[in-house]
């Protein structure tokens, strides 16, 4: 086990991995400004990466952001992805675009970080819950379409996939026959994010189970709650009294207000961990990180870590992208 815990910066982690970030390609989504993403963006870069590319549904906002790395580490190329996960349309064109990157035949590390939290009933354009689109079927079109860039037919290259959760996992598991919530009549914003968050912890462990022999590593993880980003500023006093009450129905104190808040360097410290720590092994492949931790399974719900959901959601996202995918 690392010595990282709770209070580590991501700073910290990142002065451990200096060698492992060096010269590496990572694509990261949602690094809007004050975003964890953006906070992990600007902690890797003075450790040199060759290349990070910066993907976001809107490119403009991400101006002070290239400007911030340009200035602390002009020596790295950055690059902006026009990325909108709610459009499976867009996520295609997205995808073309990164397979055509004719100087970037191989990507080390994918993040994705883009995410919605707790927000209002709302479609993708395929009529997907927002959320559930969003944060999880998005994601997995997005990571599929791109995997030539990633995988490494002899195993040899190894590569990182990053999926961001959140202990919000513990408020729903996949809701496989009634992931729309009957199409918005049931819909509860706190349990929809809990069912998305748990996704992202199933993705990683499918991708594991399937990409390993071809280099990668994909995990998923849990930053903290963190009081400064932009991720929660849509909530007000009822959604914050609304997940407190569910807390209580579900046995979940940790919910229930007194929130223990990390700042954004402390947050974005197991994104490095994740990305980059060599304890991150093909042993601790597919796994659920916190605190810059590699979380023992009794400690995450049980429906985050089945195999036959992680089995059952995969197919299900195939259904939801009307494609398979055949590793």
């Amino acid at each position: 086990m690392s010595a990282f815990g709770f209070e580590t910066t991501g700073q910290e982690v990142a002065s451990t991995c200096s060698d492992a970030i060096r010269g590496k390609v990572i694509l990261i989504t949602g690094p809007s400004p004050s975003s964890l993403a953006a906070e992990f963006a600007r902690t890797i870069a003075v450790h040199g990466p060759s290349m990070i590319i910066l993907a976001s549904r809107d490119t403009s906002k991400l101006k002070p952001l290239v400007t911030s790395i340009k200035d602390t580490a002009p020596e790295v190329v950055t690059r902006l992805l026009t990325l909108d996960l709610a459009s499976q349309d867009k996520i295609r064109e997205a995808a073309k675009e990164v397979n055509a990157y004719e100087d970037v035949p191989h990507i080390d590390v994918l993040v994705n970080s883009a995410g919605l939290m707790a927000v209002p009933y709302g479609k993708t354009e395929e009529g997907i819950e927002l959320q559930f689109g969003t944060n999880h079927v998005g994601h997995f079109l997005f990571t599929n379409l791109i995997i030539g860039k990633l995988i490494s037919e002899d195993g040899r290259r190894t590569s990182r996939v990053v999926n961001v959760s959140s202990n919000g996992h513990e408020l729903s598991r996949v809701r496989f026959e009634d992931w729309n919530f009957g199409d918005g009549q049931y819909y509860n914003r706190w349990f929809a994010y809990g069912q998305s968050k748990t996704a992202n912890i199933l993705f990683s462990q499918a991708l594991a189970a399937r990409l390993a022999k071809m280099g990668v590593i994909s995990v998923s993880l849990h930053p903290g709650a963190i009081g400064s980003t932009n991720l929660s500023s849509h909530l007000g006093k009822e959604d914050w009294e609304g997940l407190g009450e569910i807390a209580c129905n579900l046995g979940l104190p940790q919910f229930n207000g007194g929130f223990r808040f990390k700042t954004e360097e402390q947050g974005a410290a197991t994104y490095v961990f994740a990305a980059f720590h060599e304890s991150i092994t093909d042993e601790t492949n597919g796994r659920y990180l916190e605190n810059s931790q590699i979380v023992d399974f009794k400690n995450y719900k049980c429906w985050a870590r089945d195999s036959v959901e992680a089995e059952e959601l995969w197919k299900l996202s195939e259904r939801l992208v009307g494609q398979v995918f055949k590793y």
